[in-house]
């Protein structure tokens, strides 16, 4: 995901920071996007990388209008009951130390630049944010958390900063697992018939692309198009909210 916004942004003219802690990842961003992209090697869920790379960005481009909280990592749809007592709490910790404290630090290192600039935040949640079975109990927790903090963060930063988010559904990305359970290699670009599991369960029967997720960011970044919008989730998730009880979906008469 965070790659396809790298390039809708870049093609809809704006200026690119990005903090990754791989490595070879930064590098390849460097190398294919050039003096368009402030490329950061950094640990999200650590204060001072979040504050670091903030100053980075803003030295070499000047101002940072809008803050994506896009960083996550997935618990590969593990039950609750088959958990190993042992590696729950490290689980928990490790998988909201992503999905839910790193989104917190970036948002309060960007803050201050935002609020100069009357920018915006914009959350990546998913439709785990809103129903069950679209991961396990611990990623599921993790995306309602963030519909909570999207709610208070619009009310504490109005009428200055607007805070909103893209709740997108099922994708093949290289959404990693957790170390403490042993996933961290597994991500759903591995999982076969990854495609037509989703077009099968989804009413518009449409699997996604990272790419197809993109407009509703640009949206909510736009000061024009998105000027009203505050506490707002976008739910682009191909229709989970209107599955039918019979049937997925109706079947399109006219």
């Amino acid at each position: 995901m965070g790659l396809a916004l790298v390039e809708r942004f870049l093609l809809e003219g704006a200026k690119i920071g990005v903090i990754d802690r791989d490595e070879a990842r930064v590098a390849a961003l460097r190398d294919k996007f050039g003096h368009d992209i402030e490329a950061v090697v950094g640990d999200v869920t650590a204060w001072a990388d979040n504050a670091g790379a903030v100053a980075q960005i803003v030295s070499r481009f000047g101002k940072l209008d809008t803050f994506i909280a896009n960083a996550g990592v997935f618990d590969n749809f593990q039950a609750f009951h088959s958990f190993d007592t042992r590696h729950l709490a490290t689980a928990f910790d490790e998988l909201f130390a992503v999905n839910v404290k790193a989104s917190l630090l970036g948002t309060k290192a960007a803050l201050p630049e935002l609020v100069k600039n009357r920018g915006s935040v914009i959350f990546t949640i998913s439709n785990a944010g809103f129903y069950p079975g679209g991961g396990g109990v611990l990623y599921t927790a993790s995306k309602h958390a963030l519909v909570g903090v999207v709610r208070q963060l619009a009310h504490e930063c109005a009428p200055i900063v607007r805070v909103n988010a893209v709740a997108p559904g099922g994708m093949r990305t290289n959404l990693t697992g957790l170390t403490a359970t042993g996933t961290d290699k597994e991500t759903p670009n591995q999982v076969a018939n990854f495609e037509e599991m989703l077009e099968a369960i989804t009413p518009l029967a449409i699997a996604p692309k990272p790419w197809d997720y993109s407009g509703p960011y640009v949206l909510l970044a736009s000061r024009e198009n998105a000027a009203p919008m505050t506490g707002v989730v976008i739910n682009t998730d191909g229709g989970f909210g209107v599955r039918g009880i019979m049937s997925v979906r109706g079947g399109g008469s006219s």
